[in-house]
């Protein structure tokens, strides 16, 4: 009897008279090396669908700053997009992070997201000065923060200088943690929209006071003053 190198031993068939491989050697070969890759796997491809959060200090004044990160779309479906929602110097910001070109330094773009099956909302994003591949909003940061918060995925679209539009999805179920640490680190307050998942928002109301024609709109427009009116009573009575 003889060893084979490949398969480990091997043994004689009495019906033929020739020398079969031992595959009892080579499965626990296989096992070691399937345990073994279930072992590292995890850490890059299962990182890689969570979002983080993550603290830094900024090289030129020395002060830290936190924000969370989104996971990278699935290759192959989608654009390499990332969302980061960013707290520094007590200032809220959502910005993306693209691999192809979006427009020139300092130029306004449009940045579309929808959450869940919600109608899409557009809101503007400006480059950085630096960057050509890199936008942020500062104005709508918590509003686009607040929607995240009430999803479980959320889809974007980003129309470029050269009419190409960017696409990314990402989920959502994971992001409540890093995302509420960063709020939390910029001093600001939960909107009641996050602990309610069936309110209304705001851009459902927009997409819906759109298809109303002029004069239900203005009938609208007036039931809304009034509330407001009364809300402000209200208030003041209280103080």
């Amino acid at each position: 009897m003889k060893h084979n190198r490949a398969f480990g031993i091997a043994y004689m068939d009495a019906g033929k008279g020739r020398a079969l491989p031992d595959y009892r050697s080579f499965n626990k070969a296989a096992q070691r090396l399937i345990v073994a890759l279930l072992f590292f796997c995890p850490l890059s491809a299962f990182a890689d669908n969570t979002w983080s959060y993550h603290q830094e200090s900024d090289r030129l004044s020395n002060r830290s700053y936190s924000f969370a990160l989104s996971p990278m779309p699935p290759r192959g479906l989608y654009d390499n997009v990332r969302l980061k929602i960013t707290c520094k110097d007590n200032a809220l910001q959502v910005s993306i992070d693209a691999d192809s070109l979006i427009a020139s330094q300092g130029s306004d773009f449009d940045f579309e997201y929808q959450i869940d099956k919600n109608p899409p909302v557009t809101l503007p994003m400006k480059t950085f000065k630096d960057s050509k591949r890199k936008g942020y909003t500062e104005e709508y940061a918590k509003r686009i923060v607040d929607d995240l918060l009430t999803g479980q995925s959320v889809f974007i679209r980003i129309n470029t200088m050269i009419r190409k539009v960017l696409s990314a999805v990402m989920p959502l179920e994971n992001a409540a943690d890093p995302i509420k640490h960063v709020i939390t680190d910029c001093g600001l307050s939960l909107s009641d929209n996050t602990s309610n998942e069936s309110a209304y928002s705001l851009s459902e109301f927009e997409q819906e006071f759109g298809k109303l024609p002029s004069v239900q709109q203005q009938q609208v427009l007036s039931k809304i003053k009034q509330i407001i009116k009364d809300t402000q009573k209200a208030l003041l009575i209280e103080k």
